[in-house]
C-alpha cells in the first residue's frame, strides 16, 4: 500500500504544479481513462488509451481552463484501488465563467503506474460553463 500512496501523492503534486511530463510518466503507456460528458462540445472528455492521449487531456483542459480552488475530501487506497474524493473551482479562459463541482477519481495502480483512471465531476455544469 505504500507505494500505492507514494504514487497518488505523487499525482496530486504534479497536478497541482501542472507539470505535464512528470504526471503523465505516472501513467502506464497503455491505460484505461474515462471521463463521462459531453464529448462533441468538450474535447478533453472522453476515454482515452494511451499514455499520449492523457497527454492530450491535460494540455487541453489546461489551455482551456484555470484552476481556481480545489481541495482533497478524502483519499481511499485499498490494495491497488484508489478513490480520491475533492471539490474544485475553475475559470473557463473562453467564456470567462466559473464553474464548481464536487469530483471523485477512481485509479487503479499497477507495478506503481496508473492504469486505469476514471473521473466523475458535475461535467453538465462544467459543459454549461463553456457556453458564451
Amino acid at each position: 500500500m505504500l507505494k500505492t500512496e507514494i504514487i497518488v501523492n505523487e499525482f496530486l503534486l504534479q497536478l497541482k504544479n501542472r507539470n505535464l511530463h512528470q504526471l503523465t510518466n505516472l501513467f502506464k503507456n497503455e491505460v484505461k481513462w474515462e471521463i463521462p460528458g459531453n464529448v462533441k462540445e468538450i474535447k478533453w472528455l472522453g476515454r482515452r488509451k494511451t499514455r499520449d492521449e492523457v497527454k492530450e487531456f491535460f494540455e487541453l483542459l489546461w489551455a482551456s481552463s484555470n484552476a481556481v480552488a480545489a481541495e482533497i475530501h478524502r483519499v481511499i487506497i485499498h490494495d491497488a484501488d484508489v478513490i480520491i474524493k475533492g471539490s474544485f473551482t475553475s475559470e473557463m479562459l473562453l467564456t470567462k465563467k466559473s464553474v464548481t463541482s464536487l469530483f471523485f477519481i477512481h485509479m487503479v495502480i499497477i507495478a506503481g503506474q496508473i492504469a486505469e483512471y476514471t473521473l466523475l465531476e458535475d461535467s453538465f455544469a462544467v459543459s454549461e460553463s463553456m457556453k458564451n
